[in-house]
């Protein structure tokens, strides 16, 4: 009982459970649905490469490139729907004697730390990806160019950082209730 507790603690104040969920939460859902689709292609193909290595000798040829790019793609879609829906690790070892409102306020004060991080990630993502292309670097085996999955990335961790604007001002209590106002 103390666990469901403790989770309940970490999600947003007054966040709905219905079909009226914030659009950035159906959006970053949907995203990381994509993302979830996507690592479980890089499962089968996994599957059936080791598959093929072992009954033919013949893997997919290519599969870790795959998988590399795939990955790093997957986990970047997944990043925005666990803060949308406040799930990342939390310890509140320190701040447990604190009320809610000053507990909502320190959080927004870690989630403005964690767009800045991530919104440094994303610039460093874009040069990258716009490097890629100007050099035209790609794969060592396919030769696949490198670029879109950077700059995909590099746009995911955008949308975590929008994410994270998103809960702060939920955590904050912005905008205001207009029905309490």
């Amino acid at each position: 009982m103390h666990a469901l507790e403790t989770t309940h603690i970490m999600t947003l104040p007054d966040t709905p459970r219905t079909e009226t969920r914030p659009l950035i939460e159906r959006l970053t859902g949907s995203v990381a649905i994509f993302g979830g689709l996507l690592a479980l292609a890089v499962a089968g193909l996994v599957v059936v490469s080791v598959l093929g290595r072992w009954l033919f000798s013949m893997p997919v040829e290519g599969d870790f490139e795959f998988v590399k790019m795939a990955t790093a793609i997957g986990v970047f879609a997944y990043l925005p729907y666990t803060q949308a829906r406040r799930g990342n690790i939390m310890v509140d070892t320190f701040t447990g004697w604190m009320g809610k409102a000053a507990q909502s306020r320190l959080d927004a004060v870690w989630d403005l730390a964690y767009a800045a991080f991530m919104g440094l990630c994303a610039w460093g993502l874009f040069l990258g990806a716009r490097d890629a292309l100007s050099t035209g670097e790609t794969t060592m085996q396919l030769q696949l160019a490198v670029w879109p999955a950077i700059g995909l990335c590099a746009v995911l961790c955008l949308l975590l950082v929008v994410t994270c604007i998103g809960t702060i001002a939920r955590l904050i209590g912005w905008p205001k209730n207009r029905e309490t106002a």
